[in-house]
């Protein structure tokens, strides 16, 4: 889910140059190892290593432990799926399997790629897939994705080679969900089957192995020789660097300790490397991350569907995208984002241009005293440098209208989710959202049914039987259709209003090739289309 994706939580800033940075790289009893032959080398006028910086936090680096975006990308490069979804690409294929296929509506059925083998050189058969993903039921850690497997009834390994899944009920995105880390593959005689493993003892089979981690400022990996599959790496080695602020990972990439810079520098720092030179560009492309306003309908006074309706049509986009996020955001009219299938603009159709004038006659039509008193909330690390303004400037819009009367406040995650999700504290507040999986249900089921993973209050029959049919079926015109209708039923009854969809952006050294493949819907950092010329 991203229910409690979305990190932006900074590391250990970046104290000295290169591979060494913030970590001893030497080698020590923990990391993995691979017993097969030696790791490949750079191809002609290739570097070496690659070193990539970020501010994300890394929760767990065994799936059924992470659900944080810093945690799953490195995951999505040391496990191995079932099926993946190619850089560029918008559909599950084949990456452990050879084939998949429904056998009938409620049956999945996957044969594997014969010769398949863990970085450790143990071979992955039909028992690890059948393991893996019974294991991530079966412990269930409440910071893990495994409610993605809401729709799974049971697992047979049906022969070394074929895994057979029953579902509880027809579900269209399970293909999709077998692409996301709740299906990675793990060693079933490696792996406990009721304790989360140690982030020193990781074993996959994926495109790259971890060789050594130190929490909270270095990632060390290799390719791994042992893997089949259809992504191969560019780069020998790739390094991750954690860094406590954006401030340091802007100074990092300007100095060249790091060739990329990725999540998350702030939209003014991003402004002002892509103007500065030093070597250094700015990339951009296709992103999923949408950020949006909650209400708790049950709570006074967004329990008047009026009030939150006022809201949405006094709310700017356009200011909101260029006064505060400099062009790394665009206007968002749906929680469907505009790169997917099915996506519909049903807010700007609903509400139109911002008009104080048309949110004052909502409020008058339905009797609402103004100024309307809000209490608005937002968390000021979790989803960037920049919420704050954020919210400062949905505080300017609402009150230049002069129908509102806002006052803010913020807490960090830990805090701020347990008062908006498991006590409903909040009535207005802040969430953002990256995707499970590219498909539209993807951001209607987690926000519209029976009150979200939010549990605002919200329900409505019709959305419920729009999204059951949606996932019974995959024609593609009628779901498609099916998600339309509930895109209105969202601007209608306005249980949410979506703000912006933001682009994926980094900032890379001259030479580094690759990133801009990997931007596409998926919100997967691949490691292996990267790659950096040689000196």
């Amino acid at each position: 889910m991203s229910a409690y994706r979305l990190a932006v939580f900074g590391c250990t800033a970046l104290l000295a140059v290169g591979a060494a940075a913030c970590g001893d790289s030497s080698d020590d009893d923990g990391g993995n190892t691979t017993s097969g032959g030696s790791t490949p080398e750079a191809s002609a006028g290739v570097a070496d290593t690659v070193i990539l910086g970020s501010t994300d936090k890394v929760v767990a680096l065994d799936p059924v432990g992470a659900y944080d975006l810093g945690s799953q990308q490195l995951i999505g490069n040391i496990y191995q799926n079932l099926l993946s979804v190619p850089a560029g690409g918008n559909k599950p294929e084949p990456d452990a399997a050879e084939s998949c296929e429904f056998t009938d509506p409620k049956t999945y059925v996957c044969k594997l790629k014969p010769d398949l083998k863990f970085s450790s050189g143990d071979p992955l058969t039909s028992e690890d897939v059948k393991f893996s993903l019974d294991r991530m039921v079966k412990i269930a850690d409440p910071t893990g994705p495994f409610t993605l497997l809401g729709s799974l009834d049971s697992v047979e390994a049906t022969d070394p080679m074929t895994v057979t899944m029953k579902l509880k009920k027809a579900d269209a995105t399970f293909p999709f969900i077998l692409t996301h880390n709740v299906a990675a593959i793990v060693p079933n005689e490696v792996y406990s089957a009721d304790a989360k493993q140690p982030d020193d003892k990781i074993v996959g089979s994926g495109p790259y192995k971890l060789d050594k981690y130190t929490p909270n400022q270095q990632a060390v990996f290799s390719i791994n020789p042992e893997y089949n599959g259809p992504n191969k790496g560019k780069t020998p080695n790739f390094i991750v660097q954690y860094f406590e602020q954006a401030s340091a990972l802007k100074l990092a990439i300007e100095q060249g300790e790091v060739d990329i810079a990725y999540r998350s520098l702030s939209p003014t720092d991003l402004e002002a490397l892509r103007n500065g030179g030093n070597g250094v560009k700015v990339v951009d492309g296709a992103g999923t991350e949408i950020r949006y306003i909650t209400f708790n309908v049950k709570k006074k006074p967004v329990d008047d569907v009026a009030v939150r309706k006022a809201i949405a049509q006094v709310i700017d986009r356009e200011a909101i995208t260029t006064n505060v996020y400099k062009g790394t955001a665009t206007p968002l009219y749906s929680t469907v984002p505009s790169a997917f299938p099915g996506a519909k603009p049903a807010f700007q159709e609903a509400f139109g241009d911002p008009d104080p004038a048309k949110a004052k006659a909502i409020l008058e039509e339905a009797g609402v005293s103004t100024p309307v008193t809000l209490d608005g909330w937002y968390t000021p690390t979790h989803y960037g440098p920049v919420e704050a303004d954020l919210w400062n400037e949905l505080k300017r819009q609402l009150e230049g209208s002069g129908l509102f009367k806002v006052s803010l406040d913020s807490t960090e995650w830990d805090q701020y989710k347990s008062e908006a999700f498991e006590k409903g504290t909040y009535y207005f507040y802040g969430l953002g959202w990256f995707p499970d999986f590219p498909d539209a249900d993807n951001y209607l089921s987690p926000f519209m049914r029976d009150g979200g993973f939010f549990q605002n209050g919200y329900s409505n029959k019709e959305v419920n039987d729009l999204l059951d049919e949606e996932l019974a079926t995959d024609d593609a015109a009628k779901r498609e259709e099916a998600f339309g209708k509930i895109q209105d039923i969202e601007a209608k009854d306005v249980p949410l209003i979506p703000l912006w969809e933001g682009k994926q952006v980094a900032a890379v050294r001259e030479g580094v090739e690759g990133v801009e493949t990997t931007f596409d819907p998926a919100f997967q950092f691949r490691f292996w289309v990267v790659s950096k010329k040689a000196d």
